[in-house]
């Protein structure tokens, strides 16, 4: 069994990894998305690992990235248009700016985002 460190996010270990991995992937496709404020902090630091990761550029790096981010085409992105754009960057490719409460239930939002 897994261990997994930050936030529960009510879920299971599971259920939260798969939260994780497609926000992340949303994240990395759509360089913008909106979220809640606990789960925007998690999946920026999700997504900073998978950048870092990226940044090897090797086979293996491949691989482990096609473990986190299972569409074909966010892992071409990925390799060929967000790698080169942060090569010079050693770390901090997220930006999260708060929303104020959802309506709903007064959740705290916000977005989280890539820097260009």
């Amino acid at each position: 069994m897994k261990t997994f460190a930050g936030r529960k996010l009510g879920r299971p270990s599971d259920h939260r990894r798969t939260l994780l991995r497609e926000l992340a992937t949303n994240l990395l496709k759509h360089e913008k998305i909106q979220t809640t404020l606990p789960r925007a902090k998690e999946v920026g630091r999700f997504t900073e690992k998978i950048i870092t990761m990226a940044k090897a550029e090797n086979l293996a790096a491949r691989r482990r990235v096609a473990g986190k981010v299972h569409q074909k085409e966010v892992q071409k992105k990925l390799f060929e248009v967000l790698v080169p754009r942060y090569q010079s960057r050693s770390g901090g490719y997220t930006q999260i700016l708060r929303t104020g409460p959802r309506s709903g239930d007064a959740a705290p939002m916000a977005v989280i985002r890539l820097l260009p």
